[in-house]
């Protein structure tokens, strides 16, 4: 049967690479539609996302002979899944999480949300209309450890490839981190760190800056300092009123962390240690 197979590599630089990769594809009849390398020279790696045509072939034995020709202990994904599966972490601003579940109802997208968690019950009525299970854990009155234990017990029980938190007002823990490493993406304003702390529209407001941003990441032990995947800006101006920002600010949120998933679920992200390899 003819399909379209996905390749990921990611392994130590050296000379012949692509040659090598390209001569073993044609060992399988298979066509390279799109070849999109990058070589990070200072840590000497390879980063490589191979679109091709063909009879499907079989993606143990396809790994096995790529892994033959590259550098040892390359990391190779044949085929990974088309439709990536998602828990969305929420708090009560709807924003983030309407453009998620109106993307997933027109299927415009290959994601797919298993479940909606919320340290407050405000948005289960509205994820209810799409036919998703809401869990509500509340952080009211318990240890920060008892909570995450009861939100990490709670994730487990789906599969999934990714945690989207969508303005999830949560500092979560190094255990928690750890738990999902890789797995854990965030959305952010980019006003981080010159307006930290509450009200940062207001703030900036009262600066006059010139431009809105947002940042989707993932996210690890350094609050905000994650891997970055996507971000964007809005040109704003004096006339704008607190208000404004704030509408404008949610409109580049969305705006980013539906782009950062988008690219999420056609595997056109590889992380590179503390920075992301993004192929567009």
């Amino acid at each position: 049967m003819y399909n379209q197979t996905l390749i990921l590599i990611q392994c130590q630089d050296a000379v012949g690479l692509v040659a090598n990769i390209s001569n073993t594809l044609a060992q399988y009849q298979l066509n390279i539609i799109t070849m999109r390398e990058y070589v990070d020279e200072e840590a000497n790696k390879f980063f490589v996302r191979v679109v091709c045509n063909g009879l499907f072939p079989d993606q143990t034995q396809l790994a096995n002979s790529l892994a033959s020709v590259l550098p040892p202990s390359a990391q190779i994904q044949v085929n990974p899944s088309n439709r990536k599966k998602i828990v969305v972490l929420v708090t009560k601003e709807h924003h983030c999480l309407a453009d998620i579940l109106v993307r997933q109802h027109f299927e415009t997208w290959g994601a797919e949300v298993q479940a909606v968690i919320g340290n407050y019950d405000t948005l289960r009525s509205f994820t209810d209309k799409f036919e998703i299970p809401f869990h509500y854990i509340s952080h009211e009155g318990i240890s920060k450890e008892d909570f995450e234990t009861q939100l990490i017990a709670q994730i487990k029980q789906y599969d999934f490839d990714y945690i989207i938190l969508a303005k999830f007002m949560r500092i979560l823990s190094p255990l928690f981190v750890a738990t999902f490493e890789n797995r854990l993406v965030n959305i952010h304003h980019s006003f981080l760190p010159a307006f930290i702390g509450a009200n940062p529209y207001k703030q900036a407001h009262s600066r006059g800056v010139k431009i809105i941003g947002a940042t989707a990441h993932f996210v690890t032990d350094q609050l905000d300092e994650g891997p970055i995947i996507v971000q964007d800006i809005r040109h704003v101006n004096h006339t704008y009123t607190v208000k404004d920002m704030v509408t404008a600010g949610k409109e580049i949120e969305k705006a980013v962390l539906s782009r950062a998933i988008r690219l999420l679920s056609e595997d056109r992200v590889m992380l590179n240690d503390y920075k992301t390899i993004v192929f567009e």
